[in-house]
């Protein structure tokens, strides 16, 4: 349909990109490629929104609204394991999470759209946002600050986001909470050293830490509605000095997601009450340092009823997936939600003879999305943008 005419562009774009991989903050490539793409269209082109984001206007020939439509540029450090021969030339740096895919079919959405003006009815932004895996600052909040949503004001925003659990040709989305909150806490148990073989004479941090991991486990299951997920992990541990000291100082990270952001406001108090008081309980105290990343992705209701509309009409019933559950991982997409009516979908993107145990998940080193998935996608972003505007 809409893809048909520029997919093997769409590809040799994405390719290009893949094998010129940019971490967060540093997107000055691809945002360079962006760019000269939409100028080369003939778009309004805004460069470093936000950092290297890339804003491209696209107004109508008719009165509207405005509709945004975005993609995320930036890369992983991972080191490549694909054996592409389009792979990565940047040692230690990878498009694990498809970020690259997201830039081409944005890309090769503008290119569609740019023919339609004439009939277009309001805007439409492009809007390619850098520091999307900069958890927790995330690259949406500079563009936002910048003036991303603003002249012209934003009505509604649409994302895509590749993913290996789906077959190639499927979209997925689900009103409400679609993916988590993700915040962190570093936290700091203080005792008092002593020699081993007199633990009377301290306070372990050690001991302490133990038993604050185990206790804040009890937040979850006794804190939180059992109707509400929450996960909270410990990812590191860091103390002691030698096998027959009592160490003083004990250092633990961890992540906490969450789907309601009522739950999400009552974490870190949840958190410091629980820390404290078993530190304080075993003679120790505790420091807690709560750091909010992105919010819960909330996709509006009513944009996420056009869009399942959107492809019912362009594919069919059997292309629409309705979520029944969220996931708990996160994306700064979340940010623009916040601010604006927004919808993400998930974009199918397992080949149908590749079995779901024997795909390459996102954030792994052998990940490699489907390029057949490239045309639905851009048919969607194309045909969503149409419907917002009410531009047949």
């Amino acid at each position: 349909m809409y893809a048909e005419k520029y997919i093997e562009q769409v590809i040799s774009w994405r390719r290009d990109i893949h094998a010129h991989p940019e971490l967060s903050q540093h997107e000055e490539r691809t945002a360079g490629l962006v760019a000269n793409v939409l100028e080369g269209l003939g778009l309004e082109v805004t460069r470093n929104v936000g950092g290297f984001g890339v804003v491209g206007l696209l107004r109508g020939n008719e009165p509207g609204k405005t509709v945004g439509l975005r993609a995320d540029m930036d890369a992983l450090p991972l080191n490549e394991e694909t054996g592409l021969p389009y792979a990565s030339e940047i040692p230690g740096v990878m498009h694990a999470c498809g970020h690259d895919t997201h830039t081409a079919m944005l890309l090769g959405a503008a290119s569609a759209l740019s023919g339609m003006r004439d009939k277009l009815r309001g805007s439409v932004k492009f809007i390619f946002q850098p520091a999307e895996e900069l958890n927790p600052t995330g690259g949406a909040p500079g563009m936002i600050r910048d003036g991303v949503l603003e002249s012209p004001n934003v009505d509604g925003l649409f994302a895509l986001h590749v993913w290996p659990l789906y077959e190639t040709g499927k979209i997925v989305t689900r009103p409400g909470s679609l993916m988590a909150a993700s915040d962190r806490i570093y936290l700091t148990v203080h005792g008092k050293t002593a020699h081993g073989s007199r633990p009377d004479q301290g306070n372990d941090a050690i001991v302490a830490a133990a038993q604050v991991i185990t206790g804040l486990q009890s937040i979850i299951s006794r804190s939180v509605s059992p109707l509400d997920s929450a996960v909270l992990t410990i990812g590191t541990i860091h103390g002691g000095y030698r096998y027959n000291v009592i160490p003083d100082c004990v250092k633990l990270e961890g992540t906490v997601r969450t789907l309601n952001p009522d739950v999400q406001e009552r974490m870190p108090e949840l958190i410091t009450r629980t820390s404290r008081g078993i530190s304080e309980a075993l003679g120790c105290s505790c420091e807690v340092e709560y750091v909010k990343g992105y919010p819960p992705m909330m996709n509006d209701a009513g944009l996420v009823a056009l869009a399942c509309e959107t492809v019912r009409k362009l594919w069919g019933n059997d292309a629409l997936i309705v979520a029944e559950q969220p996931e708990l991982g996160a994306e700064d997409f979340a940010f623009f939600a916040r601010e604006r009516p927004a919808v993400m979908a998930w974009l199918g993107c397992r080949p149908s003879n590749v079995d779901v145990k024997d795909a390459a998940m996102l954030h792994n080193t052998k990940f490699c999305p489907d390029e057949g998935c490239f045309s639905f996608g851009i048919d969607y972003l194309v045909q969503s943008a149409l419907d917002f505007l009410g531009t047949v």
